[in-house]
This record gives C-alpha cells, structure tokens and sequence, in this order.
C-alpha cells in the first residue's frame, strides 16, 4: 500500500510540475519564421537571435526557425553566420501568440556554400546524410563525426585513409598487399558493408578516389537500424560533390615526391532553370618510395540534378574508377619478427600487376509533401572487377629466405541497392515525433575463378607454383627469373547474396529538453547456394543455401538542458551472421552484438567550438568457436556460439573555428578489444588485444589563413597524428604451442603545410612525416607494409 501511495503522489507532483510548466509558457509568446537566400532557397544553419538575451537558435534545413518562451515586448530579432551580411528587424511579442518574421539574405545557396568551406558550423547542428533524416547529431544518442570539404583540402587527402586518420574510434589496422585499406572502428573491422557512398553500399577495392569528395561521415557505433548487415563498429558514408544552379569550377595540378603528378577539374553549372550539371575528372601517375612500385589512375564523376518542381527534385550521379597499381606486400617477416632492411624493399615479382575498374550510377528522388512530410528514393548500381597477378606471403625462416608462392584471380561483382525512406514531423498532443519509416534491400552476385599452372604427369591441376625463393637480406635475388608463369582459370563461383529489411524509428520530443529516440529493424538474409563451374568438365558443384534474420532495435534517451548541451544514453544491437554447422548440422544462428553508449555533445562561443565526448561497451555474448563434444574433444566440424568478446572504449571530439580564417580539430580515442569468454583448453586466450585493433589513436589540425595586411592570403597548417601499440600476427588458442603475436609500437607523424591565396589562385604545400619515422601496418605476419618516409606535395588551383 505504501508503494501505491508513493507512486500516485509522484504521479500526482509530474502532472503539477507540468501544468505548472505550461501556465508559464502561456504567460509567454513565441517568434518564428524562415530565412532565404538571394536565389529563394532554404537557409540552413543560420544563427538567429533577440538581441540584448539568451534567446539564440539556428535554422534548421528549411530555413525555419523558431525561438520559444519570449516575455511579451518589443525586440531586435538579428540573423548572422561566418561571411554572411548581418540583419536586423524589429518585432512585437504579445502573450499567448506567435509573431511570425521572415529574411532574405543578400547571399545565394553557392556562397553560403563557400562560406560554409572556408568558415565554420558546429558539427553538431547539420544533419547527416547516413542519418537518412534531418536530425541534427545533438538528438541522435550515438556519436558523429563529419570530416568536411576545408580539412580535405587543407590536408592534401588522396585516399579514404588519409580522410580517416581524423576520425576518433577508426583506425587502419592493415594494408594487405596494399589492394585495399582494412580500418577497424571500436575494435571492429569495416568490410564493404559498413562502407557507403552516398547513402548506399560500395567497394573500397581499389582505394576510392578521395581528393574530390564533398565530405566524409562516420555513424560511430551500431547503425543496424537504419543499415541491416553493418558490424556494430560505424559506418562510413563518402559523400560526393553535387551540381549547382550558377556557372563555377576549379582546375587543380597536385605534384609530389616519386614523381606525382595529378590534374583535376570540376566544372558546374546550370542547362536550364531546372536542370544543373556537374563534371569532375582527374588522373593520376605516381611512384612510390617503394622500389618498383607505381600506380595510374583514372577517375570521373558526372552528375545531374532536375528540379522537377518546387517538390520533387530528382539527382542523378555516377562515376567511374580504373585503379592499376602494383600489389605490394612489403617487408615480409624473418622468423615471425619484422626487421629494418630498407622500407623501400621489394620483394614481389618484377611483372606483379593490380587492375581494378569500378563503375556506379545512383538516382536518388526526393519528393517534399509538404513541410512536414519527405519521401525518399534511391536506386543504386556498382560494377567491380579486378584483374590480379602476383606473389604473396612473404614469410621467411630466420635466415632470410623466403618462398614465393604465386596468386593469380580474376573477379566479377554486381551490387544493387535500392532504398525506399518516408520522414515527417506531426504531434500528439503537446509531445512531437520525427518519424522515419524505410524499407530496403541489396543484392550482390561475385564471380571469382580459381586457377592453376599446369598439369602433373598424372593430370592433376598444379594450383601452386612458387616462383623461386628470395634472401630478404640478398636484393640480387629480389628480380628472380623475370618470367610471368602462364596461369589458367579452371572453376568460376558465383555466391549470390541478397538481403531485405524494413524498420522504424521515432526521435519524440517529451518536452524541450528530454528526448527519446527509438526503433526497430527486421533484416532477412539470404546466402544463396553457390554455383562452381569446373571449366573443363563442365560440372556445377552447387553449395548450400543459408538464411538469418534477426530483428535489431534501438533506444536512447537524450537530456538537452541548455540549447548547447545534449547528454545521452543508448542501447543498440546488431547481427553478425556465422558460417558453419552446429552438432545437429544445423547452419548456425547469427551471433547478436549488444552496444551501450554514453556521451555529451557540447557546443561553446556560440557554436564556435564543439567538444564531443563519447564512452562505449559492445558485447558480442556468442561468437562462433570450434564444438565440445561429449567425451570432451574439440570437434574439427562443428560450431557452437558460446564464447564471447568485450569492446570498450572512449572517443574524444573538439573541433572549431574561434576566428575567421582558424581551422581546427583534434581528438582522442581508446579501444580494448578481447575475448573475454571461451573455452577452457580450446578456445582462444582471454583478455589478450585483438589483432587489428589500436590501444590509442589521437589526432591534431590546425590552419590559419590571415585575413589582412601584408601577409593576407597567406595560410599556415599543421596536422599530427598519433597510433598507438597494436598487435600483428594472430591471436592464439590457449594450447597453442608458442604464441604468434607480433607486437607493434606506437608511432606520431607530424605534416606541415605553407600556402597562399591570391584573388582565384591559391597554392598549397605539404610536408608529411617530418621527423621521417618509421613503423608498419601488418596482415597476419606476411604483409608488413612500412609508413610512407618524409614526402613533399604540392596542389595549385584556380577557381572560376
């Protein structure tokens, strides 16, 4: 009885507290309007306030804005932003109603979008494409990190890997025969599902081109909801340049060390009143401080944007990559442990090649219904291809020598993505809902042939040749006999997989400063039955089907007590699907991965700078490890989901612009990733890192470009960063008989960048690694690929 009393006077002093509340804000009035740009669009991210108050708040991506609680009276209401022409108009409060005003700014939508190149807007504030809803990241409960347009420039970026390095919580954990960047996010590794472009799943075979995108965003923690079949690390969103309704572009010319060089041009502008174009285009030849080592690249990205009416726009977007570089598996390892020979080492064969060509096409129509109501679709296609030949695995004894065993693969893969997202805003009752509501799907189809070298005198396939042994420690060895074995394709696979899911989610806004974001997704998967054709015989081996489906929800809880300050707390899980069979040989059961997340999103100065703070636990209860059976043995056959792994962690964001023409960010992060529950003798040692996984990332940014006197135009930047100790090789079950691990050193590189901007030209350099440190990235204990030395890069652009 007493509980039931307690309860009902709690009850009884919320709906007090409430009226209370609400009789204030009746003793109020409010003020709302839009604010347009010169040429009638939306402008985003505007600060608007009463002036001689507290009462300051932003445009959202409408161009609406509303302030609540105003005592009645008579104000000053100003807009301002960085580079934009300040405004002032004068407004009556009067209680109980809303004064509505209304601004026209002197700038367009493409110099709002130069200021938002050279100036700044918190992070915090601008919505995110992968977020597929206009919620600014301070109502989302997990953490976001936007690398923008200036830092990819400033930087000089080249590769996603570049763009990455400014990312808390991403690091790149391996560069397997540098064909393709392995980054682990929170401990988990980032294959081609956590990895977008514009909204939908591509390859980053080949290393995607990165000095011409708009922005890259990074979803940290699980996105299940909004992406079935994505690990529970983040998911990475490469967003590219879209066209404008006014003439512009740019030419750039980059050159560097090892004989770069690099053309770029990005021409954009109007057909019609309603349709705009853009056309980027580069190609690159560059040397590496790797012997023998090259790549050519060719790169274009067309796209065109129909404004059907003022609802219904519809853009269409594609490009084209043709990557032909030389796979490089480094300095190899002498007996298990990597020893300084000369970075510039090579050691696979003279003629090893590399040829990838990806091709995409999207089309995405956005259709408004009216304020409050958005309709979304996409259509997207990805053609990938590689051609490879070479050695791999260099792997010597401990007097230097080494086998080089040949791999030779050619490989076909067709991704469809088609996406169909509803958003509106309505209310019930006093509370507000942002509701998104989405249904997707994905289909992929990988031809790969397996090869062979010949045939043994008893007509067997010879699969494995080696094309002679190297002394890592001899260079007169390192050319071998020059001679490319002819090899022969014979069994083509096709593994088809297609996924479907459909979710909701619902951001409900309680009252003004509490928040709750919650939703649920179902994600079917199917893994159809391989086909493998013998190309001799002419026989299909068909392999089994398999299908997992698991639903995946989400719940955060968001306290806003000032407008600058969100904390939140957030669960989320997602599915991993298993290979194998259990002992009933019955497939296995996706492994569910549990997340908790808590954090706060600060912004200071008005918005001038932002300090983000992030801690995190993922646990995945029941991770795929070898059967005990009965008697006690360890099956070679059987699976059983029993064993577990433990993600934990903290990520630390600032970035800021306290004065026109200063640029920076920086951040911190900390990961512990390890088995934390497996069996007794067979399973793998516990509380040990995991491969792959970095203990410590840290990273720093600077630019300043003065704004007068003598020196204006001139900018000066700064970016270090920092990887902390890691573990190469393998992890090891607990009766291995000696330990694989290869332990890896931290190491800081430090950039110094120097520039000047005159009138449309502009000019850049770039020292990278200045102290000339050295240390790797490791795959297994094979592909030890060194740190680039000290290099020098240089871009000069005009802009028209």
């Amino acid at each position: 009885m007493a509980r039931k009393i307690t309860l009902l006077f709690n009850v009884l002093v919320v709906i007090l507290t409430l009226t209370g509340y609400a009789q204030a804000q009746s003793k109020n009035g409010s003020v709302s309007g839009t604010v347009k740009t010169s040429d009638g669009n939306p402008a985003s991210y505007v600060s608007v306030g009463l002036k001689n108050t507290k009462k300051i708040t932003q445009t959202d991506e409408k161009g609406n804005f509303l302030i609540k609680n105003v005592s009645p009276g008579t104000y000053f209401i100003k807009t301002s932003a960085i580079g934009v022409s300040t405004q002032e108009k004068e407004v009556s409060v009067i209680a109980g109603q809303n004064a509505e005003i209304s601004f026209a700014l002197a700038q367009s939508t493409s110099q709002l979008d130069e200021v938002a190149i050279n100036g700044y807007k918190t992070p915090n504030s601008k919505p995110i494409n992968l977020g597929k809803i206009a919620i600014a990241p301070r109502d989302l409960p997990q953490a976001v990190q936007i690398i923008g347009t200036q830092v990819i420039a400033d930087q000089q970026a080249n590769s996603l890997g570049d763009i990455m390095k400014n990312v808390n919580g991403v690091a790149l954990g391996a560069n397997r025969g540098s064909v393709g960047e392995n980054f682990y996010a929170r401990g988990y590794s980032l294959g081609s599902n956590n990895v977008f472009k514009n909204g939908a799943r591509t390859t980053i075979g080949g290393s995607p081109e990165a000095s011409t995108l708009e922005s890259v965003e990074v979803l940290k923690g699980s996105a299940a909801l909004l992406y079935g079949g994505v690990s529970g690390g983040a998911v990475v969103n490469m967003v590219t340049k879209k066209p404008k309704f006014e003439y512009g572009g740019e030419v750039l010319m980059r050159t560097g060390s090892n004989s770069q060089y690099k053309p770029t041009v990005d021409i954009y502008g109007p057909i019609s009143n309603k349709l705009a174009f853009r056309a980027i285009g580069t190609y690159e030849d560059a040397g590496s401080f790797r012997d023998f080592v090259k790549s050519k690249r060719f790169y274009v990205n067309p796209s065109l944007l129909y404004k059907i009416s003022e609802q219904t726009e519809v853009l269409v977007q594609g490009d084209y990559l043709k990557s032909d570089y030389t796979p490089d598996f480094g300095v190899g390892s002498v007996n298990s442990q990597i020893i300084d020979y000369g970075r510039e080492k090579f050691i696979n064969t003279p003629w090893a090649y590399n040829k990838t060509n990806t091709a995409t096409a999207q089309a995405n129509l956005t259709h408004k219904f009216n304020e409050n109501w958005k309709l979304n679709a996409l259509g997207s296609f990805q053609s990938y291809n590689r051609n490879y030949y070479g050695s791999e695995r260099i792997q010597a004894n401990s007097s230097g020598v080494a086998s080089r065993n040949l791999a030779r693969t050619i490989s076909q893969e067709y991704t469809y993505n088609q996406q169909i997202n509803l958003n509106g805003s309505f209310n019930t009752g006093r509370i507000k809902h942002t509701l998104l509501v989405g249904v997707d799907a994905d289909q992929s189809r990988v031809t790969s042939n397996a090869f062979a070298y010949g045939k043994n005198p008893n007509g067997t396939y010879i699969t494995a040749l080696n094309y002679g042994n190297v002394n890592l420690f001899d260079p007169n060895t390192y050319y071998g006999s020059g001679v490319m074995p002819e090899a022969f394709a014979i069994t083509q696979t096709l593994a088809p997989v297609y996924r479907y899911g459909a979710f909701v989610q619902d951001l409900i806004e309680v009252t003004e400063q509490f928040k709750v974001l919650a939703g649920v997704r179902y994600t079917d998967q199917k893994t159809a039955s391989s086909q493998a054709l013998n190309l001799e015989s002419g026989v299909v081996a068909p392999g089994a089907t398999k299908f997992d489906d698991a639903f995946s929800p989400k719940v955060g809880l968001i306290y806003q007590p000032l407008k600058t300050i969100s904390m939140y707390v957030s669960y989320a899980n997602n599915f991993i699907p298993n290979s194998g069979i259990d002992v009933n040989s019955q497939a296995l059961a996706p492994s569910m991965v549990d997340q908790y997340e808590v954090g706060v999103k600060n912004d200071f100065f008005g918005g001038k700078l932002t300090a983000n703070l992030t801690y995190y636990k993922i646990i995945n209860g029941n991770i795929s490890q070898a059967a005990i059976l009965p008697d006690g043995t360890t099956s070679s056959v059987f699976r059983q989901l029993n064993g577990e792994t433990t993600s934990d962690g903290f990520e630390a964001d600032i970035t800021g612009n306290l004065a026109k023409g200063l640029n920076f960010l920086m951040g911190y992060s900390y990961n512990y990733m390890r088995y934390t529950n497996t069996a007794d003798v067979t399973g793998m040692i516990e509380n040990v890192r995991l491969v792959g996984t970095t203990k410590n990332t840290a990273n720093a940014t600077l630019f300043y470009t003065f704004q007068s006197g003598a020196v204006k135009g001139l900018k000066l930047g700064t970016s270090a960063f920092y990887t902390g100790k890691r573990n190469g090789g393998w992890n090891d079950a607990k009766n291995a008989a000696s330990l694989r691990l290869i332990p890896l050193g931290a190491f800081t590189t430090l950039d110094f960048s120097a520039g000047y901007n005159w009138n449309k030209f502009s000019i850049l350099a770039k020292v990278s690694n200045i102290t000339n440190e050295l240390n790797y990235f490791v795959h297994e204990n094979y592909s030890v690929n060194p740190i680039a030395p000290r290099q020098f890069l240089t871009t000069l652009s005009y802009k028209f």
